[in-house]
């Protein structure tokens, strides 16, 4: 979550604005004695109760941190605010990190997915999403906003490129391979590649950045293994288990980003997105992508979803509210001119504007990289 400010007028104390997210931060921090003012997020610090009754923690807030009791009502008489853990929870509000894909898929080899913790969170979302319950939805914007802030801090510096595509391309297409070779060649350029963390085109982009490090030859066996189980439909299982043999037998890929939702509760997360920010409102999830793509956006062949985010990201293009326009590269001519004539629209709303200059549309995937650079969108020097 975004800490508080100190006003300008007020004293500073030593930790003011310093966020702690691990044990080891919590420790290194208190070494130095300076925990007053800092926000602890999601630590466990059941065994540093010592330390807890020792430490200066004025204006601190711990959020989510489970402590002993003696501890709690320590730090609170000292001037911290407590916000304990929620129990029974299938998810941590207060979660300090992005999710990775063990966190997400654990217990998906003795249980199946159902048991996993992202099987388990859809079905609390189910649950409460439209029982009116206050508590249930500030337990999920509070969660929501804990992963915006990991995400701003995962992808601080970094250079940002979209891929947006459909979740019905299948592993074992032509499609699939080729929007995995774009999000090697995006990784290997220097681009942090970021997705909608899902099946199909969003899979294939972040398998691509997985594979960047590693030969050319690792990437195509990874197909030939992954069309093996060509859909996340019937069995997520089966689909996930394929991937993480990918990431079994080469170790050590590529990092790379995905953004999914619980909203879509039908399609899971990829396994080959190394970060996951994975949200409950669908609505915050999309414009942060987009938001985040700030070396441009490559769109793929997708349907409903796809086409809503052509526009989500042109709108702030043709205002320029979010600053210069960023590129957007459209692939495959005969989709978005004939089967989903989105291509004019865009066109027409670009003509006489800044964002006129950053609009391509090319015919194969392989033509993308190309563009972004053509567009200006090039990766920061070393």
């Amino acid at each position: 979550m975004q800490p508080n400010r100190t006003p300008a007028s007020a004293p500073r104390l030593p930790g003011d604005d310093r966020e702690i997210e691990t044990l080891a931060e919590f420790d290194e921090v208190l070494g130095r004695g300076a925990l007053a003012g800092c926000r602890v997020q999601a630590v466990d610090l059941t065994e540093r109760s010592a330390a807890l009754l020792a430490a200066d923690v004025a204006g601190a807030v711990f959020l989510g941190c489970p402590m002993g009791e003696d501890a709690a009502a320590t730090v609170r008489a000292g001037g911290a605010l407590v916000f304990p853990p929620v129990p029974g929870l299938p998810f941590d509000p207060y979660r300090g990190l992005l999710y990775s894909p063990e966190d997400l898929f654990a217990g998906l080899a003795d249980g199946g997915y159902e048991a996993t913790p992202d099987a388990r969170a859809y079905a609390w979302f189910q649950r409460t999403k439209t029982d009116g319950d206050v508590f249930s939805s500030m337990l999920r914007a509070i969660h929501d906003d804990s992963i915006s802030d990991a995400l701003d801090e995962r992808l601080a510096g970094a250079r940002v490129v979209g891929v947006m595509g459909g979740h019905a391309m299948a592993r074992g297409t032509e499609a699939y391979a080729g929007a995995a070779r774009l999000g090697r060649a995006l990784a290997r350029e220097g681009f942090t590649v970021a997705t909608g963390g899902g099946p199909g085109a969003m899979e294939a982009a972040n398998l691509g950045a997985y594979a960047a490090p590693h030969g050319d030859a690792m990437l195509e066996e990874s197909l030939a293994l992954l069309a093996k189980a060509p859909s996340f439909t019937p069995s997520v299982g089966a689909w996930a288990q394929a991937a993480f043999e990918v990431r079994e037998r080469w170790p050590d890929g590529g990092a790379s980003v995905g953004i999914p939702t619980w909203f879509y509760g039908h399609e899971p997360p990829n396994a080959f997105a190394s970060d996951l920010a994975k949200y409950f409102a669908n609505a915050t999830r999309e414009d942060g992508l987009l938001a985040r793509s700030n070396a441009g956006v490559v769109f793929l062949p997708g349907a409903a979803g796809t086409v809503q985010e052509v526009f989500d990201n042109a709108t702030p293009n043709y205002y320029e509210s979010r600053g210069e326009p960023t590129p957007m590269v459209l692939v495959d001519r005969t989709h978005w001119t004939e089967h989903l004539p989105v291509w004019p629209l865009l066109q027409s709303l670009a003509r006489g504007r800044s964002m006129e200059a950053r609009i391509a549309l090319v015919d194969r995937v392989e033509q993308a990289p190309d563009a972004l650079r053509r567009l200006g969108a090039t990766p920061q020097e070393g």
